[in-house]
C-alpha cells in the first residue's frame, strides 16, 4: 500500500457525522416514554435543611415526582478517592453550594423548570470554612495514585543550609471550574432490575460499576452507553450525583428520565480544580547547579471526601538534585469534592516549580534555557529508573529556534514595542505516560470490511480515527474499510478516558487484536473472522515513562493599564510514535490556549461568608476568547520508544498545557520587572 496511515493528518472520520448533526451525544436520545427531570441544589454551603414545601410544586400540570430526602430511596452513595461520595437525598446536611437537595420530574422540560422554581426550601446555616488559610482541619493523606504523599531523598535541609545561593517563594493557584461546551447529561431507563443509562462520560465501564453499587444490583444488570462527548477534561471522569438521581427518579415514576445540568449547576457537584498554595525552596550553586529542591503543598479537599492535587508529583523527577522534598496536605473547607481537572497536579506544580526556576535564573544571571540544561535529569530519581526515552534537549532547541529566543534581551523591562512592555519567557512541559488494562475485538467481514469493537469513548480527541489507522496499518488495508464502535459497556471493557492514557491503553489493544488477525489470515482462514486482545502493562516497569516539552510564551503588557495579551506561543513535544499529525497538534494547541485562561483569566470567586460560588457562568467565569489566541505553533519532535507500549506512544492530551502559565508569568516578569505568584496574572498585580 501507498497510503500513509499511523502518523498521517488523516481527517476525522467522526467529523462528517459531527458537523451535521448526526452524532448522537448523551442528552440526543429519546426513548419511548420520555420524561425530564430537574435538579434542584442549596442555596447556602453549610447547615441543615430545615423545610421542604413542595406542595405548590407537585400541583402543577405535568409533574411525576418530587424526590427529597423525606422520600428518596435508601441508597449507597458512600465512596472515598476515585469513587467520590455522592449526595443522593439521603440526609438533611448541607455541605457545599449547590448540593442536590431535590429533583423535580415531570413529563415535559418546561414543565419540571417550572414546578421546581415553585419549591421552597427553609434552612439553617452555620458559618463556613472557604479559604484554606482558615481551615483548622488540615491532614497529610496517605498515599497519591498508590505513592507515599511525602517523599523525602538526601538531606534537602541540611543541604539547604549549605547552599551558596538559597531561593524560596510561595505560589499560589485558584480553584477553576470546568467548562465544557457540553453539559453532563444522563437518561436512565429501568426494565425490570436492568438499569440502562446514556451518560456523558469518560468511563461507560467505571460508570457501569459505580451504578451497580449504587443501587445494589449486579454489574451485569447496567449498561452505560456514551458514543461522543463534547468535551470533558476531568469533570466527566467520575460518576457524579446528577446520573444516579437520574436513574433514581427513573425508577420512582417507570418512565425513561432525562436530566441535564445547567451552565450553574456545572458549578456544583462535578469537580474542579482546587486551590493550592506551593512553598519552593531551591538550593544550588553559583552556577545554578541545584543541589536541593523543596516543595510543600497545600490543597484542599470537601468536608466530606478527599481528593489530592498532586502537585509536588512534578518536583520529584524533573531536574537532577540529590537532595528533595515534596509534601502534600489537605485542608478540608465548605465545598463540593474537587477532581481532576486537564494535568491535575502538573499544571498547577508546573506553574510554581518552572517559575521558581525562572526566579533563580534570574538570581544566578544564567540564561533559563541554559539553567534548565545543568540541571538535566538523565534518570528519574526519584524511582532511581531510566527513562524509556527523554527527548527534552530536542525539544529545548527547536522550540527555542522556532520562537527565536535568541532575540531575547534577557534584563527585565528592556524590550518594547512602541509603547507596550515585550517579555519572553520559557518553561519546561511533561507529564507521565499511563497505560490500563484495556480490550478490544477486531472483526473481518465476508465482504473484507472492518469493525474494531472496544468500549472506551471519544471525549472528542478522535479516537474514532487514530484507532482506525492503527487496525488499517496493521492489517495493512484502506482506512476506509475501517469501521469503530465505542462508548458502550456491551464492547469488551476500556478503562477511564483520563491521565492521557487511552491511547496508549486502547491503540495497544487494537494493535494486538489486529496482529493476531493478521496472522489468522496468513495461515489461511477466511473471513468472517474476529479477534480479541486484553492488553496489559507490565506490572514490573523498568522504565520511568513520560513525555517532555517546552513551552515558549511572547506577551505585550500595557504599562498604563496593566493589560497582558499573549502575542506568541510556540511549543515543541515530544510523546513517542504520533499516531495523527492533525488531532496531535490539535490536542497540544488546545492545551496550550487553556493555559492561557490558567494564567490570565480563570478563577471561582466564593463569597466567604456564606461560601456561595458568585461566578456560576461564563460572563463572569472568564475563559480565553478568539480575541485572546495567538500566534500559536505546535511543533511534534520526532521520538522512538521501545519500551513504553506496543505501539509506542505516549499521552498527549494534557501535556501541552503543562508549563503554561509558568512561561507566561516568566515573559510578564521580563516585560514588566513585577513577579506575580498568585493565579490569575491580573492587571491589578501589575499597576504598581
Amino acid at each position: 500500500m501507498n497510503l500513509p496511515l499511523v502518523g498521517a493528518p488523516h481527517d476525522r472520520l467522526d467529523g462528517p457525522a459531527k458537523v451535521t448533526g448526526r452524532a448522537t451525544y448523551a442528552a440526543d436520545f429519546s426513548p419511548a416514554g420520555l420524561v425530564h427531570a430537574v435538579m434542584v441544589t442549596s442555596e447556602i454551603g453549610n447547615g441543615r435543611i430545615v423545610r421542604i414545601d413542595d406542595a405548590e410544586t407537585r400541583r402543577q400540570d405535568g409533574v411525576l415526582a418530587v424526590l427529597t430526602h423525606e422520600n428518596a430511596r435508601r441508597m449507597h452513595p458512600e465512596g472515598h478517592g476515585f469513587a467520590f461520595a455522592l449526595m443522593l437525598l439521603q440526609d438533611d446536611r448541607i455541605r457545599y453550594d449547590r448540593q442536590p437537595i431535590a429533583v423535580v420530574v415531570a413529563e415535559s422540560f418546561e414543565q419540571a423548570t417550572y414546578a421546581a422554581s415553585l419549591l421552597r426550601t427553609t434552612y439553617e446555616s452555620e458559618p463556613p470554612i472557604t479559604r484554606i488559610e482558615d481551615s483548622a482541619d488540615r491532614y497529610t493523606p496517605e498515599e497519591i495514585f498508590d505513592e507515599p504523599a511525602d517523599v523525602t531523598r538526601g538531606n534537602p535541609d541540611r543541604a539547604f543550609a549549605g547552599a551558596p545561593v538559597q531561593f524560596k517563594a510561595t505560589y499560589s493557584t485558584p480553584v477553576e471550574h470546568h467548562n465544557p461546551i457540553e453539559p453532563s447529561a444522563t437518561i436512565a431507563e429501568w426494565e425490570g432490575e436492568r438499569l440502562t443509562v446514556h451518560d456523558s462520560t469518560q468511563g461507560v465501564t467505571n460508570a457501569r460499576k459505580r451504578l451497580a453499587t449504587v443501587f445494589g444490583i449486579p454489574v451485569s444488570n447496567v449498561r452505560v452507553i456514551s458514543p461522543f462527548l463534547g468535551g470533558g477534561f476531568g469533570c466527566k471522569g467520575a460518576v457524579w450525583s446528577h446520573v444516579a438521581l437520574a436513574a433514581m427518579a427513573a425508577r420512582a415514576v417507570g418512565r425513561p428520565v432525562k436530566l441535564v445540568l445547567t451552565r450553574p449547576q456545572m458549578f456544583g457537584s462535578i469537580g474542579y480544580r482546587p486551590r493550592t498554595i506551593q512553598s519552593i525552596a531551591l538550593g544550588a550553586d553559583r552556577d545554578g547547579r541545584l543541589s536541593c529542591i523543596m516543595h510543600d503543598v497545600l490543597s484542599q479537599t470537601s468536608t466530606f471526601d478527599e481528593f489530592v492535587e498532586p502537585s509536588a508529583l512534578v518536583t520529584k523527577m524533573l531536574y537532577a538534585a540529590k537532595n528533595v522534598r515534596t509534601t502534600h496536605t489537605l485542608a478540608r473547607v465548605n465545598a463540593a469534592t474537587p477532581t481532576f481537572m486537564r494535568a491535575p497536579g502538573e499544571a498547577t506544580g508546573s506553574f510554581a516549580l518552572e517559575s521558581a526556576m525562572d526566579e533563580l535564573a534570574y538570581a544566578v544571571d544564567i540564561d533559563p534555557i541554559e539553567l534548565r540544561l545543568r540541571n538535566y535529569a538523565e534518570r528519574d530519581q526519584s524511582e532511581n529508573k531510566p527513562f524509556s526515552s527523554k527527548s527534552l534537549r530536542e525539544c529545548y532547541r527547536i522550540g527555542a529556534e522556532k520562537f527565536g529566543w535568541s532575540e531575547r534581551d534577557p534584563k527585565p523591562r528592556s524590550m518594547r514595542n512602541g509603547r507596550m512592555l515585550v517579555g519572553m519567557g520559557m518553561a519546561t512541559a511533561t507529564y507521565p505516560t499511563n497505560r490500563a488494562a484495556a480490550s478490544a475485538v477486531v472483526r473481518m467481514n465476508e465482504d473484507g470490511s472492518v469493525v474494531v469493537r472496544s468500549g472506551t469513548q471519544d471525549l472528542g480527541t478522535g479516537s474514532y480515527t487514530v484507532y482506525a489507522q492503527v487496525a488499517a496499518e496493521t492489517l495493512d488495508i484502506p482506512i476506509e474499510r475501517v469501521r469503530l464502535e465505542l462508548g458502550d459497556t456491551d464492547l469488551p471493557p476500556a478503562p477511564l478516558s483520563a491521565g492521557s492514557m487511552t491511547a496508549a491503553s486502547v491503540g495497544s489493544a487494537v494493535y494486538e487484536a489486529a496482529s493476531a488477525l493478521r496472522e489468522r489470515l496468513r495461515k489461511g482462514e477466511k473471513a468472517p473472522i474476529e479477534a480479541r486482545a486484553d492488553a496489559k502493562p507490565q506490572e514490573h516497569e523498568r522504565y520511568s515513562k513520560h513525555a517532555f516539552g517546552a513551552q515558549f510564551v511572547r506577551v505585550e503588557v500595557d504599562p498604563d493599564l496593566g493589560e497582558v495579551r499573549v502575542r506568541r506561543m510556540v511549543g515543541a513535544f515530544a510523546a513517542g510514535r504520533i499516531l495523527n499529525a492533525k488531532t496531535a497538534r490539535s490536542q497540544y494547541l488546545g492545551g496550550m490556549l487553556w493555559g492561557i485562561g490558567m494564567a490570565l483569566h480563570e478563577v471561582t470567586r466564593f463569597d466567604e461568608r456564606t461560601a456561595r460560588i458568585v461566578t456560576a457562568n461564563l460572563a463572569d467565569y472568564l475563559v480565553p476568547v478568539h480575541a485572546d489566541a495567538p500566534d500559536m505553533e505546535a511543533y511534534i519532535v520526532e521520538e522512538e520508544d521501545p519500551h513504553v507500549n506496543p505501539i509506542g506512544v505516549k499521552g498527549i492530551g494534557e501535556i501541552g498545557i503543562t508549563g503554561v502559565a509558568a512561561a507566561i508569568a516568566n515573559a510578564v516578569y521580563h516585560a514588566t520587572g513585577i513577579r506575580v505568584r498568585d493565579l490569575p496574572i491580573a492587571c491589578e498585580k501589575l499597576l504598581r
